[in-house]
């Protein structure tokens, strides 16, 4: 078991885990300089070599250039590569369409944005957001599809992470918005909430502990989201408040559920480098247990200056250490 799912499971982790992501575009702008600063911290970037930076890595479909559909007949457009593309067309647009269109039968796996983003990438995102209040005939037929292709997603992810002896299986659903969840949370516990439940009790049946990453304002559903089966979640700082996720997070032992945060990404391109580090040590103050329940994530962007990027992995491999002393 790795130190992040001793801490996911409360289980006394030896090293308080900090992973740190670059985009491609961020290499691309700071390169060898980048290069320095991950080859001097190995602890966090174990195995990178000189060099490999500049190499060039097939890019999933999302973060390619141009436009491509998708296994829905849903468009996409990327007009930066290395960023994440948009939905540009929705192909269900009328009753006859949410009869008619049919369940992919390509299995592309627990991909992010499985049931409700899902739902918006078919209907866009006002006509999902009317479907979700008035619970019409539209959403009952759709919705079904969405989650029967989830459903079957989630026995192969189960027997693939038996095969593998993995514990956890993992969602990716931005269920928040940037200030708010976008349905409320009474309709989101009607409708996307039970799909959900249903998809848990799924994993829970085969003994699977479940981690699920979610953007946006979502604290106010993270209890429910624990009751359903949920062992730890992958919320952003800036969409939530430090103290609201402490509050969602830090109940009971009963109720308390592993946080792998994702700092504060629009801090990072606009503080020092002290105003960052203070950020890092309040969320590991407010949040981490003496047994573990906290694991953080840094996303580095290309418009962070590189004095901010090396303070957050100096901080981050510091962190390594956290529990030993």
């Amino acid at each position: 078991m790795n130190e992040t799912h001793k801490a996911w499971l409360f289980q006394n982790p030896e090293e308080l885990r900090v992973s740190v992501g670059f985009y491609k575009p961020t290499w691309e702008r700071h390169g060898e300089k980048l290069e320095e600063v991950v080859l001097d911290h190995p602890r966090l970037f174990p195995g990178h070599k000189k060099g490999s930076y500049a190499q060039k890595y097939p890019l999933p479909w999302q973060y390619e250039l141009g436009k491509h559909t998708d296994h829905w007949g849903c468009e996409w457009d990327n007009l930066i590569e290395g960023h994440d593309s948009i939905c540009v067309s929705h192909p269900v647009n009328s009753l006859e369409d949410a009869k008619n269109i049919g369940i992919p039968e390509a299995d592309i796996g627990l991909e992010h944005g499985l049931v409700f983003l899902r739902y918006t990438y078919l209907r866009g995102y006002e006509e999902a957001m009317i479907d979700f209040y008035e619970e019409n005939e539209i959403y009952q037929i759709l919705m079904e599809k969405v989650y029967l292709y989830a459903k079957r997603q989630t026995e192969n992810a189960i027997k693939g992470a038996n095969e593998r002896g993995d514990l956890f299986v993992s969602y990716g659903d931005d269920l928040g918005a940037q200030t708010a969840l976008p349905t409320g949370p009474a309709v989101w516990r009607k409708t996307i909430g039970k799909w959900y439940e249903k998809l848990f009790a799924q994993c829970k049946e085969h003994n699977k502990m479940i981690f699920m990453h979610t953007d946006g304002c979502i604290y106010e559903i993270i209890p429910d989201l624990r009751r359903y089966g949920l062992d730890a979640v992958n919320p952003q700082f800036r969409a939530n408040g430090l103290e609201k996720l402490k509050e969602a997070t830090r109940g009971s032992r009963y109720n308390r559920i592993a946080v792998h945060l994702d700092l504060d990404r629009q801090l990072f391109p606009v503080a020092s480098p002290d105003e960052i580090e203070k950020h890092i040590w309040e969320c590991v103050n407010a949040l981490a247990l003496p047994e573990g329940g906290l694991s953080l994530y840094a996303e580095i962007a290309e418009d962070i200056p590189l004095e901010n990027i090396r303070r957050i992995v100096e901080v981050a491999d510091s962190l390594l250490d956290y529990y030993k002393t």
